[in-house]
């Protein structure tokens, strides 16, 4: 899955003269946290996050009453705040190495670029989304967390099993497991009792239930 597949599309953007109350109300109105920041010439120049937000403020310990605080943040503008060194991401890059790169800098969005244009911006909440998606977590059905032997055919063995029984598997994710011999999966599995999702599981050399739930 590439990232224009999940990224929020013509994105909100402020531009860097707009005060810190301003942008704040906007986020509110919006219900967002995070801002890309845009010259004249549309150009990519910052971002602004409510952390940013929560940075230029007063310190908790203020004795500023909220009427002074909001005064003090009416003469800050955006620009004064933002992060201008931005980390972006083409709209053709996987979603996995967006999540990779997120995680590795402890940030919680990516401008999404096509060439010098922004043309979305990708969250910790659009990759929640995927999570969700990818799990299977909207749709009914018995979840079962796998075990087995990392051997080609695996899979198509235990596929086979559940479309034998008449079931369809609506969800399926698959990652390393305990060492380098074996492999692990999570299967969301629609229209099979337990017992037979637990019958196609034992079709796997060397299988072990590690959870299954209905």
């Amino acid at each position: 899955m590439i990232v224009s597949r999940v990224m929020t599309r013509n994105p909100v953007f402020i531009h860097p003269d707009l005060s810190l109350t301003e942008a704040r109300s906007l986020m509110d109105k919006e219900k967002i946290g995070h801002l890309p920041v845009l010259n004249k010439s549309n150009a990519l120049v910052g971002v602004l996050t409510r952390k940013d937000l929560l940075k230029a403020g007063p310190s908790p310990a203020t004795s500023l009453d909220m009427y002074e605080i909001s005064y003090l943040l009416s003469k800050l503008n955006v620009e004064k705040v933002m992060e201008k060194n931005v980390i972006t991401v083409s709209e053709k890059e996987v979603v996995e190495e967006a999540a990779r790169i997120m995680a590795d800098k402890g940030i919680g969005c990516l401008p999404v670029m096509n060439g010098s244009l922004l043309v979305g911006i990708i969250t910790d909440t659009d990759l929640f989304h995927v999570f969700i998606n990818a799990f299977g977590a909207r749709h009914a059905g018995i979840r079962i967390a796998l075990n087995f032997d990392e051997k080609p055919g695996q899979l198509a063995k235990f596929a086979g099993a559940v479309a034998e029984k008449g079931g369809n598997i609506v969800a399926f994710v698959s990652s390393e497991g305990d060492d380098l011999t074996h492999r692990r999966a999570t299967l969301k599995i629609e229209g099979l009792c337990r017992a037979d999702v637990e019958a196609a599981a034992m079709t796997l050399d060397g299988a072990e239930i590690e959870d299954i739930k209905e």
